[in-house]
């Protein structure tokens, strides 16, 4: 299911204030003054630092709005950017997601290993550390679900050098330094956030594919879903992070979301495998603040107060306030981009706009 272009060219009409409101057709199943409750958030401060949202039901645009402030670009200041549709915005570790969906792509053609196979099969390199009974038993699927049990620190600011992400990327040999991690747990008991699972993925990618992260997902996932824009930041090894790199417009990636909904597929292509989607829909290992973990997929219960219960969702979670919230049964999905970096309140925006604006005022299930 597309968005009609008509539709889309409403993302880029004229703002009501400061490059924020846009005009949309009404949308039924939402009260009437989504929008107002939106802005009333922004301008009060409680949504300070809030670069875009983008909802859409059913194909329809239940609320965009883009607005206007400081951004980076993988770290690198852009100054104060005013944010439209057309805008590629950092994904952070939403990227993790993304790659999640390439390998699920490549596992349908049989071009990497698949997540039962041992995992240091893929880096013969390695011979030293296959020789580790414990790294032995590791599998794709601990990579997957960053399960290692290796010792992993992201807690820390990604400006700081000890960040074991940006350690990965300082590295001779980013591989080998993932790999070598120190042992404190048992393989595939304890999840412990680690983009260096997500490298993992993204070089059995390319290594099958014999092309580049972005290439394939260019072939086999953007192209499909017309996404002709985007970015993917590299290492200083020239490595694309799979981790954390990609960059993308709201609406490319509330398309990414639409075709989850879809059970996979676009304008009637299969573009992932709903064998792979339902495997991102299962929980794998206890994450934090009550998510699950699957398959690089944070899962939740959300609260829908029309529904006097909960919905499922799966969600893509990125550095700074970056969401892509996927609704199955309530055919919805939500983008939020925001330029919080490194902040301990930046899951404040994207929390509130999930459950203060947009399933609080849902009339409709």
């Amino acid at each position: 299911m597309t968005l009609s272009r008509r539709r889309l060219m409403l993302i880029g009409a004229t703002a009501l204030f400061g490059g924020g409101a846009i005009a949309r057709e009404d949308t039924p199943g939402f009260s009437d003054d989504i929008d107002e409750r939106l802005d009333l958030g922004y301008r009060s401060g409680l949504l300070a630092g809030l670069h875009a949202v983008l909802a859409v039901r059913g194909g329809d645009i239940v609320l965009a709005r883009y607005f206007a402030g400081p951004d980076e670009n993988w770290g690198r200041p852009l100054g104060d950017v005013v944010f439209d549709a057309e805008t590629l915005h950092d994904l952070r570790s939403v990227t993790k997601s993304i790659t999640s969906l390439l390998y699920g792509i490549a596992l349908d053609r049989g071009i990497v290993p698949p997540p039962e196979a041992p995992l240091l099969d893929a880096f013969p390199r390695y011979a030293d550390l296959k020789a580790d009974p414990e790294r032995a038993a590791w599998t794709v699927s601990h990579a997957l679900n960053m399960t290692l049990g290796t010792e992993w620190n992201e807690t820390l600011p990604y400006t700081d050098p000890n960040n074991s992400e940006i350690a990965m990327e300082l590295a001779a040999d980013r591989y080998r330094f993932i790999l070598d991690r120190p042992i404190v747990d048992v393989p595939g008991r304890v999840w412990n956030y680690n983009g260096g699972c997500s490298a993992l993925i993204g070089y059995l990618i390319e290594q099958g594919a014999g092309t580049s992260l972005a290439d394939f997902a260019a072939q086999h996932l953007f192209g499909p879903l017309d996404i002709s824009d985007f970015e993917w930041n590299a290492g200083r090894d020239g490595v694309l992070s799979a981790a954390s790199g990609l960059r993308l417009t709201a609406p490319g990636l509330a398309t990414i979301g639409r075709m989850m909904l879809n059970g996979g597929r676009w304008n009637s292509d299969r573009i992932v495998t709903e064998a792979w989607l339902q495997r991102c829909r299962t929980p794998q290992i206890a994450a934090f603040f009550g998510n699950q973990y699957s398959h690089q997929w944070y899962l939740s219960d959300q609260p829908v107060p029309a529904a006097n219960g909960t919905r499922p969702m799966i969600a893509a979670m990125g550095n700074g306030g970056q969401r892509l919230f996927v609704l199955p049964s309530l055919d919805l999905v939500i983008v939020t981009f925001s330029g919080n970096y490194n902040r301990p309140d930046q899951w404040i925006n994207p929390t509130l706009v999930l459950q203060k604006i947009v399933l609080a005022n849902l009339r409709d299930i």
